[in-house]
């Protein structure tokens, strides 16, 4: 195609054919496949259905700019495909991963010429725009404010986080959800009658036990899926009525192992992490379990889920059970010595503990509490009954006087205070009355009680010791 003026296919008032002059034999399912038009688009009713703020402000021809955040295989291209093609725009697409800066003034260019000799107007659409770094997204924004394009961009990334303000606040983001087992049924099926595009020619039968296997293992991803339909028909033989008949095992076969949706630095990290320890706070094994598993599976730094559920033992449990500590730091030892995949069991065996142990947080909301005092209050000294008197001048400025040893007292039970002078009558830990919490609450009530009556020490003692 030229790229270069003139009044040749770059000021056509249609999109080009999306694989022009190729022979259809060696283009794959999934871009056969391709829906044209929003009747064939399968899934995302909730962002293109009938009726909703996309597809309306498509369909009225006043679409703006937007972001398509979803998984792989959910739809992206082909919706900004669609998008194009109904609002009779030419489609311009980049990769953020092999494109730069020139090739957009190249794509900015063109659309000037284009929108001068023919008023048709441009979609910059951009695959993976988080790959683009601050200042390639910054050469995005004149444009998108001006109008010389209409900006699409697709990544698998939160935006949130990895598109820049500036270009979000002139975008509207749009969030697609991985394809549900009916709306890939409904892909594939298509796929198998199809005698055009698809494989209806070939007179593959897929059993029903297949084609669950195929829906489950893809993981809402139609691309996936295809590819696997794909090359198990491809290398099934047919039988003497000319049928391929492909079974589980043949799809077991082309899929050969599961490839679980995770990005260790990404969105499925902090989900799967997040989604593991509000299972093990809700007291629910089965559903910490399986996060765990999904994060083991899936190729996740053993050692990062350990200090997680080193965590989680402090700040979920915390003294309600003082054993999940121990628990998770042997967990943590066994990941060190054995590695995985063996260590996956002690990982498992600490998740488990801790989602059956009492739980309390009182650990977590003093220790809250006492960094909110030091964050806003003053550098309290410690009062002078509690210094140590290691030298006479120590001694002469009254350090330790009036200290009482704790030994020296009915139940070693003293009434002194031991918090600075502007925090006195604080309190940080509030126990529970779960798992051994309850006995701590128990035990701290009568101490209150023998603090209140007044006793003296049994034996003679020095005011001031060494603590």
């Amino acid at each position: 195609m030229s790229q270069t003026g003139g009044s040749g296919p770059l000021f056509s008032p249609r999109e080009e054919p999306e694989c022009p002059r190729v022979n259809q034999a060696v283009v794959p399912l999934a871009a056969r496949m391709r829906p044209r038009s929003f009747d064939e688009f399968v899934g995302q009713q909730h962002v293109v259905g009938p009726g909703r703020v996309l597809r309306r402000s498509i369909e009225a021809d006043t679409m703006p700019s937007i972001i398509l955040w979803g998984p792989p295989g959910t739809g992206k291209t082909t919706l900004a495909r669609i998008i194009a093609r109904t609002t009779r725009s030419h489609f311009s697409p980049l990769s953020a991963v092999t494109a730069g800066v020139a090739d957009l003034r190249r794509v900015i260019d063109e659309s000037r010429k284009r929108r001068s000799f023919s008023g048709q107007r441009t979609i910059l659409f951009i695959d993976e725009i988080h790959r683009f770094n601050k200042a390639q997204q910054d050469a995005v924004l004149p444009f998108v404010e001006d109008g010389t394009v209409t900006f699409i961009g697709a990544t698998t990334e939160n935006p949130s986080f990895e598109v820049i303000s500036p270009l979000l606040s002139r975008s509207r983001t749009f969030k697609l959800e991985p394809l549900s087992l009916d709306d890939l049924k409904m892909i594939l099926t298509r796929a198998l009658d199809d005698t055009e595009h698809g494989l209806g020619a070939q007179h593959v039968q897929l059993s029903e036990d297949a084609l669950k296997e195929l829906v489950a293992v893809a993981s809402g991803d139609a691309r996936i899926a295809l590819n696997a339909l794909e090359m198990a028909a491809g290398s099934t033989t047919a039988d003497a009525a000319g049928r391929k008949n492909v079974g589980v095992d043949e799809i077991r076969d082309a899929l050969q192992s599961r490839t679980l949706l995770y990005d260790r630095a990404g969105d499925q990290h902090y989900d799967l992490i997040s989604a593991l320890h509000k299972s093990l706070r809700d007291s629910d094994p089965d559903a910490g379990l399986y996060w765990l598993g999904r994060m083991v599976e899936a190729g996740e730094d053993p050692l990062y889920i350990a200090r997680r559920l080193v965590r989680f033992a402090s700040e979920d449990v915390g003294m309600a059970d003082p054993h999940a500590l121990v628990i998770t730091m042997a967990a943590q030892q066994a990941v060190h010595f054995v590695g995985l995949p063996e260590a996956n069991l002690a990982l498992a065996q600490a998740a488990v503990y801790l989602a059956t142990a009492p739980k309390s947080n009182a650990l977590y909301a003093g220790y809250s509490a006492v960094q909110a005092d030091i964050r806003k209050g003053p550098n309290e000294q410690v009062p002078l009954h509690l210094r140590n008197p290691v030298t006479g001048l120590m001694r002469q400025m009254e350090y330790g006087r009036g200290y009482k040893y704790a030994h020296d007292y009915e139940g070693h039970i003293v009434e002194q205070e031991h918090l600075p002078q502007g925090l006195r009558g604080r309190r940080y830990y509030t126990p529970s009355d779960q798992g051994y919490e309850r006995e701590i609450a128990m035990r701290l009530r009568s101490w209150r009680v023998l603090r209140e009556e007044p006793s003296g020490p049994k034996s003679e003692h020095q005011d001031s010791v060494d603590a």
